[in-house]
């Protein structure tokens, strides 16, 4: 019904331009001197003839342009869709203030005796400006939702701290990867010390889908791993799958880690991670990182150099005449001289301690009088 409204709207519209063709031919005739006279039969004639031949025109190509027009309001709408919100919004913006900005500097030369050559300035200055302006309203986008996000964040900040600290609002904890397949994150939950949105992206979820169904047997099981964590604390906690189809900027972001730093600069939260190169990025871009590596290895017991420890070595060491021991939350303590103790329980003293990126390791010697 629509296509055949269509094509006889498009028919009279062509009659419409073939009247106008006709009149427009007969008055510029009508100007040249020498040009011979018409009879009012004729010119009703010729007019009629012209109308028809367009509106003909027009009725056999309305099909086409109508399979034209749908095809171009479909690639208008996939390429609008292509575009964030946010970007749209700031690009609109931008084309407004360049094509108001063009406005004013028309105006200098709207009184010129010679009107082609200021209508000319006048088209060249609005597509220059109108285009310049959407342009780095589109480029802009992304730092000011930043930055306005960031300061209605910097202004609940202040607001909360007005508040009860149960009245404040905890920032949201995005889960990575690693910190899934660890496993540890369930126990910290549960323990209550992790407060606010517990989030997962939706990027995260389909990367430990692929570890799982790899054709690694290693890597298939640490993603089934994941997978029953991700079950666990998702039935007891109310783990939120975070939908990013509507972050559009994420979708030129090919690496997970990049988008996982990305969605916590726009969501204003914190990365859970294990992962050590990721806290480093992630403190080079300026994101909040809470890493339970850390957190494990600050929650150890304090060691100082002089104490007296009850060890068993249990094996060789790299060094000659050297043992190693290890605590019960996995600390490897070297025994210097302490090969020939091994498989025994010894008092040991502590001698140094050195941190590490990797952990903690304890130096010890035998305590005389074993």
């Amino acid at each position: 019904m629509f296509k055949k409204l269509f094509r006889w709207i498009f028919s009279l519209l062509g009659m419409a331009c073939g009247a106008g063709i006709f009149f427009a031919a007969t008055y510029l005739i009508r100007l040249i001197p020498s040009a011979p006279g018409i009879s009012q039969l004729w010119y009703f004639i010729l007019c009629a003839v012209c109308i028809v031949v367009t509106g003909l025109i027009f009725f056999l190509i309305a099909p086409h342009v109508q399979r034209g027009g749908e095809q171009f309001t479909r690639e208008l709408d996939d390429n609008l869709k292509k575009i964030p919100v946010h970007e749209f919004i700031c690009g609109t913006a931008g084309l407004i203030l360049g094509l108001l900005i063009a406005f004013l500097i028309s105006s200098l030369w709207r009184g010129w005796s010679v009107p082609v050559i200021g209508s000319v300035l006048s088209a060249v200055v609005y597509i220059f400006l109108g285009y310049t302006g959407m342009y780095i309203g589109r480029k802009k986008a992304t730092d000011i939702m930043l930055n306005t996000r960031q300061l209605s964040a910097s202004r609940g900040t202040r607001a909360s701290r007005n508040k009860s600290p149960a009245q404040g609002q905890a920032p949201p904890k995005i889960l990575d990867t690693s910190v899934i397949i660890d496993g540890r994150i369930a126990d910290i939950m549960k323990t209550g010390f992790i407060e606010g949105r517990i989030v997962i992206p939706e990027f995260v979820l389909v990367e430990l889908r692929h570890i799982a169904d790899s054709s690694d047997s290693l890597k298939r099981n640490r993603g089934r791993r994941g997978l029953d964590i991700l079950n666990k604390i998702q039935s007891q906690y109310g783990v939120e799958i975070y939908n990013t189809d509507s972050e559009k900027s994420l979708n030129n972001i090919p690496e997970v880690d990049a988008k996982l730093l990305q969605l916590a600069q726009l969501m204003n939260g914190k990365v859970v991670t294990n992962d050590y190169n990721l806290n480093k990025v992630a403190s080079i871009k300026g994101v909040s990182v809470l890493n339970i590596n850390e957190l494990a290895n600050t929650l150890k017991p304090v060691v100082l150099p002089g104490e007296d420890m009850d060890l068993t070595p249990v094996r060789e060491g790299k060094e000659n005449s050297q043992a190693l021991a290890y605590l019960d939350d996995g600390t490897m303590i070297v025994i210097e001289g302490g090969r020939r103790y091994i498989g025994q329980e010894i008092t040991a003293t502590v001698t140094s301690v050195l941190q590490t990126s990797a952990g903690r390791m304890i130096f010890a010697k035998p305590k005389h009088g074993n």
